[in-house]
């Protein structure tokens, strides 16, 4: 049987209220953090049949799939749920090395330092030169 055909996986995680859940990309290679997004389920079961990293769009109620304007896509290694079961974690394979909108590897690119917020990755590439093809 296809994982996607039973659905006792889907139903023992936890849904918030609005039947999302936080989900965590990480670099399946260097384990850096890459970004935040949330799932429901119809976008897990699409990220599950097609090994790529599928997303709700909470602004624009719609499917996020990951590199499609971009091109950077999210390659699934693997998917973990945290003891609580509320929280997934996408263990993946980053496709172009870019993961956030503003054209760096990952979105937590800000660090507090000095009571103040420090830019600590460069930009791999003008997000003019990945959006507006």
């Amino acid at each position: 049987m296809n994982q996607t055909d039973n659905e006792n996986w889907l139903d023992a995680l936890k849904w918030d209220e609005h039947g999302l859940i936080p989900t965590i990309a990480q670099d399946a290679l260097t384990g850096k953090v890459l970004m935040f997004a949330w799932m429901n389920k119809e976008s897990l079961r699409e990220t599950v049949r097609s090994k790529n990293a599928v997303y709700w769009s909470r602004s624009r109620q719609k499917f996020w799939r990951k590199g499609e304007e971009s091109g950077h896509y999210q390659k699934i290694v693997s998917i973990r749920t945290d003891c609580d079961q509320d929280v997934l974690l996408l263990s993946v394979k980053q496709l172009g090395g870019i993961a956030c909108h503003t054209g760096r590897e990952r979105c937590f690119y800000q660090e507090l330092a000095d009571n103040d917020w420090v830019i600590t990755d460069p930009v791999l590439k003008d997000p003019k030169d990945i959006y507006n093809k």
